[in-house]
């Protein structure tokens, strides 16, 4: 369960050492030192707002409150001294997010007048058809999410852009939890980093290609981890069983007249849950570490490759203490939690070689709407 840290030999495609080609700067390029000015304590105030303001307009503030978070965030991450800059608005993620509700709640329409004025075997069709277009969906969403915040992202006045195809991503997606589901969950990590292949290898910083190295990547270990995590999460669904069915005799939870569980079990239930929640991230947090370094080491531009110095118990702690904060707080400390996150990763991300960015030209502007799929569904990259 062991893995490897960037190295300076040459990556797989035989396209020559990541060091000496470009080892300076001028000609032979720039090193790349990224850095953080990010405060998350002063986010607080910004959280307060935001958590009032969406009360206020039933949620319609958060696409705004979104957008200003974002930018406070890039401007606080630093390459070579310089801020990135965060150029969407809150209006294009509120139109995105009307279009994925259209996108949505046109099959939902078909699947209910199917169920009420359909014949039975339409009705068979059409439930296989949904849930794989959610899947593919879901896919979609994500690569438009990656899209429009590459297109709004600017370092030195270029902008970054995603090239390929939403569509073909989200086949990929679908492919991917289907194998994945035949195989138990044990081609996911397999599916990861050939999605996170699809989506960098089709970066542009400008005009220059950022490439993701699948020989890099497979340099980090990641399947022993993965074993740990998964055996590790049936241990706990065991202990989960055994300690509900030791308090519904304990406190004979289970009346003579009836096969119910008592409100007892129930709180029983929902308590070992909580408890068990904090070990259940413990057991997988190696994993989605190492999965991290493993698509940071994939990563490159020009002769320049990325590591992302993340440890299983930091990023457990970072996870859980999250989610504390969101739970007690009923989600308002969440611009906080969006700050505290990308701190603790910008400053674990180095880089070693050189990169020609001088050299960008200006990229087009992108897609006119944000990620409305991807608040559709209830997820986002921050």
């Amino acid at each position: 369960m062991t893995d490897s840290v960037l190295d300076d030999g040459a990556p797989d495609d035989g396209l020559g050492p990541l060091h000496g080609r470009y080892g300076g700067a001028g000609e032979e390029g720039e090193v790349l030192r990224f850095s953080s000015t990010i405060e998350p304590k002063r986010f607080l105030g910004l959280s307060l707002r935001n958590g009032l303001l969406n009360i206020v307009t039933l949620t319609l503030y958060r696409f705004w409150g979104k957008t200003e978070v974002r930018r406070r965030v890039w401007q606080g991450v630093r390459l070579n001294g310089d801020a990135f800059e965060y150029t969407g608005r809150g209006v294009e993620l509120f139109i995105g997010f009307l279009l994925a509700l259209v996108a949505l709640g046109l099959p939902f329409l078909l699947i209910v007048f199917g169920v009420q004025f359909g014949h039975p075997g339409l009705i068979l069709l059409l439930y296989p058809l949904l849930y794989l277009g959610l899947f593919w969906l879901w896919g979609f969403g994500v690569f438009t999410a990656f899209r429009y915040m590459a297109s709004r992202t600017t370092w030195r006045g270029i902008r970054f852009r995603l090239g390929g195809s939403a569509k073909a991503y989200g086949l990929k997606y679908l492919g991917a939890v289907f194998l994945s589901g035949l195989t138990m969950g044990w081609y996911w990590p397999v599916a990861q980093k050939g999605l996170a292949e699809k989506l960098w290898d089709e970066l542009r910083f400008g005009d220059r290609r950022i490439r993701f190295r699948m020989g890099r990547a497979d340099k980090v270990g990641v399947y022993g981890w993965f074993a740990l995590g998964w055996f590790g999460t049936g241990v706990l669904y065991v202990l989960l069983i055994a300690v509900m069915f030791a308090v519904m005799f304990a406190t004979k939870a289970f009346d003579n007249s009836t096969a119910s569980p008592s409100l007892t079990t129930t709180l029983a239930l929902y308590g070992g849950m909580l408890v068990l929640a904090p070990l259940y991230f413990l057991v997988w947090a190696p994993y989605h570490a190492a999965m991290m370094r493993a698509i940071s080491a994939g990563v490159t531009l020009d002769g320049a490759g990325f590591f992302l110095d993340v440890k299983p118990m930091g990023l457990w702690w970072l996870t859980v203490s999250n989610l504390f904060l969101l739970l007690i707080t009923l989600g308002f400390l969440a611009p906080w939690v969006q700050a505290r996150t990308a701190h603790y990763l910008v400053t674990r991300l180095s880089a070693a070689g050189t990169a020609h960015l001088d050299l960008a030209r200006q990229a087009g502007t992108g897609p006119g709407a944000g990620e409305g799929l991807a608040d559709a569904f209830g997820f986002s990259l921050i």
